[in-house]
């Protein structure tokens, strides 16, 4: 079960559906959601960093798959398919989930084709496991010829001796992938990857304009499992079919296959550098005034009783109006410091540049510098140095924004904590009204449940680093709480009850928290929460951070005690009760790339670690993969063996092209158990921090000026 909590104003299928600017592919894809022709693979790759959503269709069988582009070398895929009445007894349909891999080996030039090796259905039931190495080549620009070997379910018709059998007797055969069943599922079948017969496969596409691809291919599948089980028919190993790519990039596909039936299948293509809607739909930044107009500013006049309460009630109604809050003000002679939360701008960096104008725009000719503090709740992340005269040189020049921040300085903001929060600040209340949606996937009794209600969030900042937060909901329909399985968990059932807590509760306080984030020390935060932490857990909760400014590493331990909540989700408490905590490593890798390693205790007392690798573009938007290894063995953790899954992360600026920092954020699963369940508290000091540290600055300073 995978729990979708949809985080801004507008729900991700938004994103999934809307007329984002597709690629224009130059290659086919296949019905299994990969570079392919119908169903066979070919050796190309999308252009790195696509996302690819594909949906098949044939006979008796639905497949949909989302693939990455990892690397310009390798992408990954996700699919999950419902092959109906699979388990028999007329009402018994299979809904698999598989993972796959391919790896480029070799780019295609004048004299050689492309050569790619490829996994599919690697971590699944093995209904569709299978390995091959293929070779495409194009000629003349409009012709592709495609050619491989296969095994496993690639090895059907035409099969012979395993050609590696020469390395080694062990790859002259291999054993039944778990028959189709359930038990091992999410196990890495490494035994049996390139062993047993091999067959060989292969095709062609014809573009026969830049819109119609037609396709053939010889496929050796005999749709084995599919024959037996629900009596698909395959008289033969052509399929012919004709690809239509739409005027937004998106494919139709269209087959004759196996000589017994039609395919469908669409694809849609969506690169996340590029929004939805083009950017600058907001209000353009306040042009930079002449310091002589500034000068002339009447709360600049001379009057010295007045003046620091003016300056601060025009730095407040400005900011205002800019989407920014004042909480610090600090006049050192010609340096001016400020304090401000962002609540508008998904990139910091432009939160920062939109103050900076108000500062030129307001301040007396004789402040020659703003230090500006990015500050979460009265604390300060982190400060930027910015010098007046730099806005104006570089306010017109085309490439100002980078110019700015090689001469801008990034510090840590201690400093600019010691004094100087403004009068008003604080205390603090502000709140969040909405729709959210929840839904489970994966459940083998529906495919989807779901959600929706509205959403309560209230906040009261009564100092700097103390709040006070409470997160009410109200369900309003769907079917979640329909579900009738009951866990069958054999470890400590702390996450596949979730269908208990949605049965028996109506009026749902998600979370009611008391919390204290800190500064104990340069680079160094820390966190304190107290109360009902989320839906399943109450307790207590503290966190130490070291992340200094300028490091792409940063370093965390939590520890926690909890209580599980009753299933109403309002005050009560079960029986059960836990010690967890974990030491983590957070790393900015070169490029787009962020890797996290979390190690130490779960909520079900068993040990180990989890990693997680995102990919995240300058914009914000973001893909990633995680998996959780413990000290619970593969069948005590059931159906998955392992805790795994993808998770994606939309920003709304990416869909509307206004500033928000509202995101979209998805989880997918393919089953959620007791094992590697982690707390699920709110802010998280990384979450909170990063924003505010160059690495983050410098890969949205672009939008500085904008």
């Amino acid at each position: 079960m995978t729990n979708l909590i949809f985080q801004g104003r507008q729900w991700l299928l938004a994103a999934l559906t809307a007329a984002a600017p597709a690629l224009a592919q130059a290659q086919s894809t296949s019905a299994y959601g990969t570079p392919g022709l119908i169903e066979t693979p070919t050796a190309e790759m999308y252009p790195d960093g696509t996302l690819v959503f594909t949906s098949g269709m044939l006979d008796q069988t639905l497949r949909a798959t989302m693939t990455f582009q990892l690397l310009p070398w390798v992408h990954g895929s996700f699919r999950y398919a419902v092959i109906e009445d699979f388990d028999g007894d007329g009402a018994n349909n299979r809904y698999d989930r598989s993972f796959d891999l391919h790896f480029l080996l070799r780019e295609e030039d004048a004299r050689a084709p492309a050569l790619a090796l490829g996994l599919r259905d690697f971590g699944g039931t093995g209904i569709y496991a299978s390995e091959y190495i293929v070779a495409t080549k194009t000629i003349r620009d409009r012709l592709k010829l495609t050619g491989g070997i296969g095994w496993g379910r690639m090895a059907g018709r035409g099969s012979f001796s395993n050609p590696l059998g020469v390395l080694s007797n062990r790859f002259k055969t291999r054993a039944d992938s778990n028959a189709g069943g359930i038990a091992e599922t999410g196990q890495l079948d490494f035994g049996n990857w390139f062993r047993g017969d091999a067959a060989l496969f292969g095709g062609a596409s014809w573009a026969y304009s830049d819109r119609l691809t037609l396709l053939a291919e010889y496929s050796p599948d005999l749709y084995t499992k599919e024959r037996d089980r629900i009596g698909f028919e395959v008289s033969s190993p052509f399929n012919f079919g004709a690809q239509y790519r739409l005027k937004n990039g998106a494919q139709l596909t269209a087959a004759y296959m196996y000589g017994t039936t039609l395919g469908l299948s669409y694809s849609y293509f969506i690169d996340p550098r590029q929004s939805v809607t083009p950017g600058g739909q907001g209000a353009s930044p306040p042009p930079l005034l002449p310091i002589d107009r500034v000068a002339l500013a009447s709360w600049n006049l001379p009057d010295a009783a007045a003046a620091p309460d003016r300056r601060q009630q025009v730095l407040t109604r400005t900011l205002e109006q800019e989407g920014l809050r004042l909480v610090y003000l600090e006049d050192a002679g010609q340096t001016l410091r400020i304090g401000v939360e962002n609540g508008t701008y998904g990139q910091a960096a432009q939160a920062i540049g939109r103050a900076a104008r108000v500062l030129a725009n307001t301040q007396p000719a004789q402040v020659q510098s703003f230090d500006i503090a990015l500050m979460s709740n009265g604390v300060p992340l982190s400060s930027v140095r910015i010098n007046r005269q730099d806005l104006y040189e570089l306010e017109h020049d085309p490439d100002g924004a980078w110019r700015s921040f090689a001469r801008a300085e990034i510090s840590d903001s201690i400093p600019l904590a010691e004094g100087g929060i403004a009068s008003g600040a604080y205390p603090h209340f502000s709140y969040r009204l909405g729709p959210y949606l929840q839904a489970s996937f994966f459940d083998p009794d529906a495919p989807l449940r779901y959600e929706i209600g509205a959403r309560l969030g209230l906040d009261y900042t009564v100092a700097p680093g103390l709040s006070l937060s409470a997160g009410l909901r109200q369900p309003a329909a769907g079917n979640l709480d329909d579900s009738q399985r009951e866990s069958n968990s054999v470890i400590q059932r702390v996450r596949s009850d979730w269908g208990l807590y949605a049965q028996q509760s109506d009026l749902r306080m998600e979370h009611l928290t008391a919390e204290y984030i800190w500064r104990p020390g340069t680079d160094l935060y820390a966190r304190t929460t107290a109360g009902y932490l989320e839906t399943m857990y109450g307790g207590l909760s503290a966190e130490l951070l070291w992340f200094p400014p300028g490091s792409r590493l940063a370093l965390g331990a939590e520890m926690n005690y909890v209580r599980q909540r009753d299933f109403d989700v309002l005050f009560g408490f079960q029986d059960y009760s836990v010690a967890t905590g974990h030491v983590s490593a957070y790393y900015d890798l070169p490029g787009d790339y962020h890797a996290q390693l979390d190690a130490g205790r779960y909520l079900a007392g068993d040990y180990g670690a989890t990693v997680t690798l995102d990919r995240e573009f300058a914009n914000g938007f973001k893909v990633g993969a995680f998996f959780t290894l413990t000290t619970v063995s593969f069948d005590d953790f059931g159906e998955g063996s392992f805790d795994k899954g993808i998770r994606l992360e939309i920003p709304v600026s990416w869909l509307t092209g206004r500033p928000s920092r509202d995101r979209l954020a998805q989880v997918i699963r393919p089953v959620l158990r007791d094992g590697g369940a982690r707390l699920n508290v709110r802010n998280r000091l990384y979450g909170v921090t990063r924003e505010a540290r160059a690495q983050q600055l410098v890969r949205g300073w672009g939008r500085f000026l904008r």
